[in-house]
């Protein structure tokens, strides 16, 4: 391959892909992005845009075998990917995908989902031809977050109760659900049938859905007249292969290398990995369960192994005797995946010193930082702040299974036996928003952690369900909590008894001090000797007649100013007196029992710098947790039917979708689960907010790109999108009445169109064989038709045609049906049940005069359209207009 001729890789475009023919290597027009045909390899290149790209995230390049590909296409394939791994530089992540089995990676390129195509590709054709309508296929649609739809026999024969099943026949596009399929299978599929009608047939094409064959009468006779009449039961689909996360939770770290024509593997470790396993001269295996495995490769490690990588990795699986389509990725040192790093305890970087330096100099400039929190999300997010904790508090202790309220003079005041409810209330975007801190004590029985959650949904039900709860653990509290107190944070030992008053307890008492200002100070209160002590930090010791104040050497300046400030938080009336470390007087080490070796090393927050944030779906498999991720994640991916959790290493947040909003208990279990079985050994205590659809804090919304507090407003159920417009129904009728007079003649079962166009599904919208535009040829040119199109949006299918007007010929733009300009107010922030007829909802601001468009834009339509797709979707949902 001549690496002259490939397409520019470092565009604004983010996803390039190829399809091996005729062993070249031809690129696939975007249109067709989604289409696999299963006797061909692939490779698809992702080129990080926008922030990631600044923050020099690596490219990921994939090479992708379909099930009936051969051995010659599959050795073609790799060898391009090496090649074009060179053009591409070290900082990029290689990957092995097989068809049926491809990483999470992969399929979150691809949405709504992947279609496999049975049959190769004739070079002259196209993958996808627009406006076909003399076709007839059935696909089988499956999956959760991640779908895919193959292409199956068309016959009853290929029907089960637990897939959804897409009969496409042009003009019409049935979706029959199985009658085992969930609600949220459904409406992922109704999504997908929805893609391929807009990206296929302009539109155009009806779609009908068959929820429930007796009251879909119509449809079904025509799926009849296409299938003949069903003979027998319909059976039940296997489920499709389940990973667990307690399996990808056993990790193991080899050395591999090859002597003479042998493969020697050698186990360094298994969990807990650390990073200093990790040489730069050696070339490493990491297996993650048996279900994907990672080549890592040391700067220092010999060319031959480089090149070896996919060979050695394919070697380890047959003597692991694992199946042939285990996912494989390859990695270079310095370009590791996120998913790679977080499976060792702790993961840094020589050349991210400064980075680090700067993270902590943020951390402690938050001060500074924090009258932006309200319009900067991803500041928020990222000092885990929703406010500068200025708003309302309010404490209840948690006794007897009742709560009981704390006064506002000893608000901040914990003891460790108990549990406690933190009600915090704060004003966003003119809005009432609601926290519920559920605070465990150490000490805690397991039958007050159970009042505490049941005196939690008590709160949230008084509220309607508004309530974010966020589960905190003493020792672990996020940042917020501690300002919340200003400073005046302290845990008691022991606890607070039936009648409110503290349990006796002795007369020395030794706490410790711990932050720098009023935003990040708390005091803990810990066993009374000198063992306890830290050269690091300030230590307040209380006896009978004086509290000394007690400063390690290593202690800040700021460590004391604080230590002074809060001193009376637990001393009112006694005597104070200053301690330096080294000049403590006899009476300081009397009381502490004794001196005895204490430690001097200072804590210092644990770096997270090189961590991104990712997003899994949840569901669960014979009671265990099972996570899809979900790698380039944005609010799309939050559905109604979801439970999804995002790790930001720091928290765990568990959204809720509307449609599953009481699954709380659960969730919050599924959340603990993925903590314990975290191959990288992350603390149990570690918080967990729980958040419902609709109730996203800033913390949450701050980790996505781009966030529309509008997006689910009057939103369509999936219900109101398969009731029918009228005209949907009054297409599907007529063409019932048409299947009765004609027979359809079968087709052949590769799905290409063949001689004779059912007569019941042809009409005016068929185009000749020469008016289709016409796919890439060997040179990668295309010939295209004539572009006039008719436009409409309905619940369940496009309108019938209007008029279309032209569009603009200097850039690429929507085809609006209104002529003129509209009136912002009826375009902004608003979905699409409540704009003007006509108006396409996914291209609102086109229908701006072009003086509001620059008023509200900053810069005209041509230059808008000319950006990158993800830079105008960022601004679109920024003023209210996606």
């Amino acid at each position: 391959m001549d690496t002259k001729s490939l397409p520019d890789i470092e565009s604004q475009r983010d996803l390039h892909i190829w399809i091996i023919e005729n062993l070249e290597m031809v690129p696939v027009p975007e249109s067709a992005y989604g289409n696999f045909f299963e006797e061909h390899c692939y490779i698809v290149l992702h080129v990080p845009q926008g922030p990631k790209a600044a923050q020099g995230a690596s490219k990921d390049l994939h090479y992708w075998i379909g099930k009936k590909a051969d051995a010659e296409a599959q050795a073609v394939a790799g060898t391009f990917v090496r090649r074009l791994q060179g053009t591409l530089g070290s900082a990029t992540v290689l990957h092995r995908e097989v068809q049926d089995h491809e990483s999470d990676c992969f399929c979150s390129y691809i949405r709504p989902g992947v279609i496999y195509r049975k049959g190769g590709l004739a070079s002259a054709l196209k993958h996808v031809e627009t406006n076909m309508y003399n076709i007839q296929r059935l696909l089988r649609i499956r999956g959760r977050k991640h779908v895919s739809a193959t292409e199956v026999e068309l016959s009853w024969e290929s029907f089960n109760k637990s897939d959804i099943f897409l009969l496409d026949l042009g003009k019409v596009m049935i979706q029959w659900n199985g009658p085992n399929s969930s609600i949220s299978e459904k409406a992922r599929g109704l999504a997908l049938t929805r893609s391929l009608q807009d990206r296929e047939r302009a539109g155009r094409a009806q779609i009908g859905v068959v929820d429930d064959e007796g009251k879909a009468s119509g449809l079904m006779q025509i799926m009849e007249a296409v299938l003949g009449s069903r003979v027998g039961n319909l059976f039940t689909a296997l489920p499709n292969k389940t990973v667990t996360q307690l399996q990808k939770a056993r990790v193991h770290l080899y050395r591999v290398h090859e002597k003479g024509k042998d493969l020697v593997i050698q186990e360094l470790a298994t969990c807990l990995l650390t990073q200093d396993l990790l040489h730069e001269e050696d070339c490493c295996v990491l297996d993650q369960g048996g279900v994907h495995i990672y080549v890592w490769q040391g700067r220092r490690s010999t060319p031959q192994e480089q090149r070896s990588s996919f060979s050695q990795a394919l070697a380890f699986i047959e003597a692991k005797g694992y199946p042939t389509y285990t996912n494989v990725e390859v990695l270079n040192e310095g370009a590791e995946s996120t998913g790679f790093k977080q499976l060792f305890r702790r993961w840094s970087k020589d050349q991210d010193k400064t980075e680090n330096l700067g993270w902590l100099h943020k951390l402690g400039q938050a001060k500074l930082d924090l009258s932006r929190l309200h319009s900067r999300p991803e500041l928020a997010a990222q000092l885990r702040m929703v406010d500068d904790a200025s708003g309302k508090v309010e404490v209840w202790c948690v006794q007897d299974s009742g709560r009981q309220p704390v006064e506002p003079k000893h608000h901040g005041q914990f003891y460790a036996g108990n549990c406690y409810l933190v009600f915090y209330t704060y004003q966003r975007m003119g809005h009432t928003k609601y926290i519920l801190y559920l605070w465990q004590g150490q000490q805690a029985t397991a039958q007050e952690i159970k009042a505490l959650n049941g005196n939690a949904e008590e709160l949230d039900l008084l509220y309607h369900g508004a309530l974010v709860h966020e589960h905190v653990t003493m020792g672990s509290e996020p940042k917020h909590f501690f300002a919340i107190f200003q400073g005046q944070m302290v845990v008691f030992q022991g606890s607070v008894g039936h009648s409110g008053k503290q349990q006796p307890a002795s007369a020395t008492k030794l706490f410790h001090v711990q932050g720098t200002d009023s935003h990040n100070t708390r005091i803990v209160e810990v066993p009374p000797r000198a063992s306890a002590l830290n050269s690091s930090d300030v230590f307040l010791l209380l006896t009978g007649s004086v509290c000394y104040i007690w400063f390690g050497k290593g202690c800040s300046g700021d460590q004391r100013v604080m230590a002074r400030k809060v001193v009376t938080v637990v001393s009112e009336n006694i005597d104070q007196e200053t301690v330096l470390e080294g000049q403590e007087p006899p009476h300081f080490w009397e009381a502490l029992g004794g001196r005895a070796p204490y430690p001097s090393n200072k804590s210092l927050p644990e770096d997270v710098s090189s961590f991104q944030p990712r997003l899994f779906e949840c569901s669960s498999h014979s009671g265990q947790l099972v996570l899809m991720e979900v790698v380039f994640f944005s609010q799309d991916d939050l559905d109604k039917y979801d439970v999804m959790l995002l790790d930001t290493w720091q928290e765990i947040f568990l959204w809720l979708g509307e449609a599953v909003s009481k699954q709380k208990e659960v969730a919050v279990a599924w959340g603990r689960e993925y903590l314990q079985t975290h191959p990288a050994g992350r603390s149990q205590a570690m918080p967990i907010v729980l958040i419902k659809q609709g109730y996203e804090p800033p913390t949450f919304t701050g980790w996505f790109l781009a966030w529309d507090p509008y997006k689910w407003t009057n939103k369509q159920s999936y219900r109101e999108l398969v009731e029918g417009s009228p005209e949907t129904v009054r297409a599907i009728t007529e063409i019932t009445a048409e299947v009765s007079n004609v027979r359809l003649s079968r087709w052949p079962s590769n799905s290409r169109p063949g001689p004779l166009a059912p007569q019941a599904l042809k009409g005016s919208q068929d185009r000749s064989e020469n008016e289709l535009e016409l796919g890439p040829k060997a040179d990668g040119t295309s010939t295209s038709a004539g572009t006039g199109t008719s436009t409409g949006t309905s619940s369940t299918s496009s309108s019938a045609s209007s008029s279309p007007s032209p569009s603009p010929s200097n850039y690429n733009s929507p085809r609006p049906m209104i002529n003129g300009g509209l009136p912002r107010k009826q375009l902004m922030y608003k979905t699409a049940k409540y704009l003007p007829v006509g108006v396409d909802p996914a291209q609102k601001e086109f229908y701006l005069s072009d003086s509001d468009f620059q008023d509200i834009f900053g810069k005209s339509k041509e230059e808008f359209y000319g950006m990158a797709k993800w830079k105008q979707q960022q601004e679109k949902k920024q003023f209210g207009f996606f």
